[in-house]
């Protein structure tokens, strides 16, 4: 069929209506002017045939003005799903209110369901694109510092006692970066697809906290960093997910003591705020700070300020990510306040309990 074809305006559901209700009329007319009106038979053809003509072209051009645009628009939508391609389609209505403007409206916001999915997989495709990606960069690092030394030790060096020694400490250190990365995609993974829900509950802050930085002390004195909470209320009770909390707080915590000096100082605490049903936490380091223009990217997965301090002490580089998928989860928000060699604060939000609102 051509496509001048497929595009004319004849009506085919409408000719169809008009000749069953021009034939029915023809038969009803000729019936009643032979039988009734006892006319001649030739009479009876001639009024039944103009009735025929007249009511076909009435009959068509009522239906074709009353449902042809809709069908159309009805059509349009229809191609427009199976071809997975979304126009813009006015949404019809009439002075009807009829099924066909139901059939219409309910068509129209299905394909609107159908586009923001097929957008939503588009997104979580190239999510996963970019993921394997990220993945694949990162975790060549510490397979390929792996297998150099251990082909070095293979290659003779496994005889020297301090030198396999050295050469396995720092295998391991990447094993355990392996670990901990690997640890880390997962979670990350779950946050940005929202396969991780959070079990909201009344959790008291300052207990929260204090079994944080006591799991925390031991490393922070080992790099003479000292950890300080400061001005929470022991009976101050917040409505969050514990442990995704307590993730955020050792992220936000483990970042201050690890980008710090030595004989610096974490500090977590309460700052004033305008929403009395929230608070402000703070976490507080006296750090390298970080540059005013990479603020808007340190949540991003793998960004690294200083990408040789981080991997030499460890980072994932997605702490901080985790960290904003957790928050946004909640429906609480991260500020990050920073001066370069000065240190930087990391301010989150978090909803009071009904009790202490």
């Amino acid at each position: 069929m051509s496509k001048k074809r497929r595009n004319a305006k004849f009506f085919k559901l409408g000719s169809r209506i008009a000749l069953y209700i021009s034939a029915l009329s023809a038969l009803i007319a000729y019936l009643l002017v032979f039988f009734i009106l006892e006319h001649s038979q030739s009479e009876s053809l001639m009024v039944s045939g103009a009735i025929l003509f007249t009511s076909f072209i009435i009959a068509y051009t009522v239906t074709y003005l009353l449902e042809f645009r809709r069908i159309k628009v009805l059509e349009q939508v229809s191609k427009n799903i199976s071809k997975k391609r979304f126009e813009e389609i006015e949404d019809l209505r009439t002075l009807y209110d009829d099924e066909l403007d139901y059939i219409i409206k309910h068509l129209i916001k299905s394909s609107r369901t159908v586009e923001r999915e097929i957008q939503r997989l588009n997104r979580i495709e190239n999510y996963r694109k970019e993921f394997i990606g990220d993945i694949s960069h990162e975790l060549k690092t510490p397979i390929f510092a792996i297998q150099g030394f251990i082909e070095t030790l293979l290659n003779g060096a496994l005889e020297d006692e301090e030198v396999n020694r050295d050469f396995l400490q720092k295998a391991m250190r990447n094993v355990n970066r392996l670990i901990f990365l690997t640890k880390d995609l997962m979670e990350i993974s779950k946050l940005e697809t929202g396969e991780l829900k959070s079990e909201l509950e009344d959790i008291y802050l300052y207990e929260t906290i204090h079994e944080i930085a006591e799991s925390l002390t031991y490393k922070a004195q080992k790099d003479n960093i000292s950890l300080n909470i400061t001005n929470i209320d022991k009976n101050l009770q917040v409505r969050a997910d514990r442990n995704q909390i307590k993730q955020v707080l050792i992220n936000l915590i483990e970042n201050g003591i690890k980008y710090n000096i030595p004989g610096g100082s974490v500090d977590i605490g309460l700052t004033d705020s305008k929403n009395p049903n929230k608070i402000n936490l703070f976490v507080k380091d006296s750090g390298i700070g970080i540059d005013e223009t990479d603020i808007p990217r340190v949540t991003e997965r793998f960004f690294r300020v200083d990408k040789s301090r981080s991997r030499e002490k460890g980072g994932t580089g997605l702490g901080l990510a985790i960290v904003k998928h957790i928050l946004e989860a909640h429906g609480e928000q991260l500020k990050i306040k920073s001066v370069p060699n000065e240190g930087s604060t990391f301010i989150l939000t978090l909803t009071k309990s009904e009790l202490d609102k």
